[in-house]
């Protein structure tokens, strides 16, 4: 008896987890089984054909665009710089719409040029807010670990409470919240309706012993969920936010060297075997880890 497939809808990948063109990432994603698709900036502003032609290989694509990133160092800054950044927002705005994204990510500052003042932090989120409002694109927030101010995720909850606005909202990432030991009590605390997005990674190691191994380990040596040696804090993760009622998107943020010089198709069927674990066996608890499991065809 043929078994139905697998679901893994709520699932999708970072095209900044492979290597290739724009075109090679979208077919590799669709092929690995996945229907939804997060865009780096970086890769639609640097297609070929320009910004255009990268929205028709969206749209082609077939996939649904979850998200467009990152907008970096944005809140807290003044004079020039700020009109600097509103600048850069805009122009950021302007792509995220034209590729069919609803939603934009933003990750807490990290530079020592920005203030501490959390209210004005608040304001400058806000005010990017109702730039996004006129498009029909909710802006998710998200703290870095290495972020200047807010570092942590209760710390960029409180910042998006401050600034009350209708679309904005929290993202969250596994990775930062791992890499600064974060407790996963602290979900309790949040609105399932204002979290816009989450993010997904593992990492190799147990510790990480400073801010630069932190910022070395994010860009360089992510790994799939189940990959790691977090996947127990992974389950729970997943399962809080569950429990909690949070039924948005999931996304892979996966930097990883060796992924960059891997086939991407190759590097999809690895996200797609943790979209399965993270479904079916954490879920849904019917399958074993993504390294024990032996997976049928989808044909």
């Amino acid at each position: 008896m043929t078994q139905p497939p697998i679901d893994v809808s709520d699932f999708g990948m970072d095209t900044i987890s492979m290597s290739g063109s724009l075109a090679t990432k979208l077919q590799a994603i669709r092929e690995g089984g996945f229907s939804q698709v997060m865009l780096s900036a970086r890769d639609v502003a640097g297609h070929d054909g320009g910004l255009e032609a990268a929205a028709k290989l969206v749209r082609d694509s077939g996939l649904r665009v979850s998200g467009f990133q990152v907008l970096r160092d944005f809140e807290g800054l003044s004079g020039h710089l700020h009109d600097y950044k509103i600048d850069v927002a805009k122009s950021m705005l302007e792509m995220c719409k034209a590729v069919g994204s609803k939603l934009l990510l933003v990750c807490s500052s990290t530079s020592t040029h920005a203030t501490t003042d959390l209210d004005a932090m608040a304001r400058d989120l806000r005010k990017l807010a109702m730039l996004a409002l006129p498009l029909g694109i909710k802006v998710a927030f998200e703290g870095l670990s290495w972020g200047r101010t807010v570092n942590e995720f209760p710390q960029a909850w409180d910042l998006v409470c401050r600034a009350d606005a209708p679309n904005l909202g929290l993202a969250l990432d596994s990775f930062h919240a791992f890499a600064t030991k974060t407790p996963l009590e602290e979900l309790e605390d949040l609105d399932p309706d204002r979290i816009f997005f989450v993010q997904l990674a593992d990492f190799m190691w147990q510790e990480i012993r400073s801010v630069e191994e932190r910022i070395t380990t994010a860009r360089h040596f992510r790994v799939f969920p189940g990959e790691g040696v977090h996947s127990e804090q992974l389950a729970h993760f997943v399962t809080a936010l569950d429990r909690l009622g949070y039924r948005g998107d999931y996304s892979f943020e996966v930097f990883n060297d060796d992924y960059q010089q891997m086939q991407p198709i190759t590097v999809a069927q690895r996200a797609w075997r943790s979209a399965v674990w993270l479904q079916d066996g954490v879920l849904r608890r019917s399958v074993p880890l993504p390294g024990q499991m032996r997976l049928k065809s989808r044909a």
